[in-house]
């Protein structure tokens, strides 16, 4: 499958992106990025983003990724371990760019790390670690997929 497959199949298997508004691009050498506007859905206070919002945009961003690296070897890759440092806070209206680029590629693990920011803030830093597993051990059986 290649990073633009990817997309597409991504996009019409991932209910959790349309239900926050994430918004995911990968271009075809694989480079993944999302966007979110902070709208009232995402907020814990008047004007705050929740962290559990930020966090699942944050492992969004690394898993797809690890996920576009994967795919380019017939696996897929599921989160072992996560971690989120938040350094300033999102605000409602607030427009969040998420990217990530590969550390560590290894035979089992894949290490990302990423950051949220703003045009001109750093929202929060990611480091993801997930396991590579073979296409057949998942439950995408009957769904589209090009390799």
């Amino acid at each position: 499958m290649t990073p633009l497959e990817l997309k597409d199949f991504y996009k019409k298997i991932n209910h959790f992106d349309r239900t926050l508004d994430f918004n995911l691009d990968i271009t075809a050498d694989g480079t993944v990025t999302y966007e979110t506007i902070i709208s009232k859905r995402h907020l814990s206070s008047p004007d705050t983003c929740h962290g559990g919002a930020l966090a699942g945009l944050m492992d969004n961003v690394l898993g797809v990724t690890a996920l576009a690296y994967a795919v380019q070897q017939n696996m897929l890759c599921a989160t072992v371990e996560f971690k989120i440092n938040y350094l300033t806070p999102a605000k409602l209206g607030d427009k969040i760019f998420g990217k990530a680029k590969i550390d560590h590629k290894g035979q089992r693990l894949v290490v990302t790390s990423g950051t949220l920011e703003t045009e001109d803030r750093l929202i929060a830093k990611g480091l993801g670690t997930f396991n590579l597993y073979p296409y057949e051990k998942s439950n995408f059986f009957g769904l589209e997929r090009n390799s």
